[in-house]
């Protein structure tokens, strides 16, 4: 297993094509399965379940994208992991489901660090947060797609970013629930302190042991 970090942002078609590249040569056992985790430059990308009428603000381009879910935006001050992990290999009997459950566990577990309460909501994608009185608001991402059962696309963590770009869709169709980070929930966390939270958190959850490359 590596871990990769990338320090500066990655263009949305460059990391497209390495994560295919990297898909591929997991699924014929040519290279190890890989975590890769990164920034890229302000986006916004359209999932399978996208709707037009959820684009409400084409401020920055749309990446149609083959991930499930909706629109989500990423760009500086957000932590994308994508996963690259081979579910024949780590799973009994493959289970897309289980993968999801992970993926929501490893969010969970990594917002801890900082103290923050991560938490599953049924019938809505992604990690919510207590937003004072009453509300909740979304504070992670996960979207996946999974190819001859090696999974790739992954998770995003709101640290800082401008969470007004949020303001150019309906993100992942919920418009009704707000956007938080860290830093609104008054978290000074470097993107830094979150990888090596999200890299603590890792073997408890999927039960394998990560290298860190540079």
């Amino acid at each position: 297993m590596e871990m990769k970090i990338s320090n500066q942002p990655v263009p949305y078609e460059t990391a497209i094509l390495e994560m295919e590249a990297r898909v591929d040569g997991i699924r014929h056992g040519e290279a190890d399965e890989q975590i890769w985790l990164l920034e890229h430059p302000a986006l916004y990308t359209a999932g399978t379940s996208a709707k037009p009428a959820d684009l409400l603000d084409q401020r920055f381009p749309v990446h149609q994208t083959g991930r499930g879910g909706q629109y989500t935006y990423h760009g500086p001050g957000q932590r994308v992991a994508y996963v690259m992990l081979n579910l024949k290999k780590r799973q009994q009997h493959p289970d897309i489901k289980r993968y999801v459950w992970q993926l929501e566990e490893w969010i969970i577990q990594t917002l801890a660090v900082f103290d923050v309460k991560g938490e599953r909501r049924e019938g809505r994608v992604g990690i919510w947060v207590d937003a004072g009185a009453g509300g909740e608001s979304k504070i992670a991402a996960i979207g996946v797609r999974v190819r001859h059962w090696v999974t790739y696309h992954g998770i995003s963590i709101n640290v800082d970013p401008d969470l007004s770009h949020f303001g150019g869709i309906v993100p992942c169709g919920l418009g009704q629930y707000g956007v938080t980070s860290l830093a609104e929930l008054g978290i000074k966390a470097t993107m830094a302190d979150v990888d090596e939270a999200l890299k603590a958190s890792w073997a408890g959850v999927f039960e394998s042991v990560e290298k860190a490359v540079a």
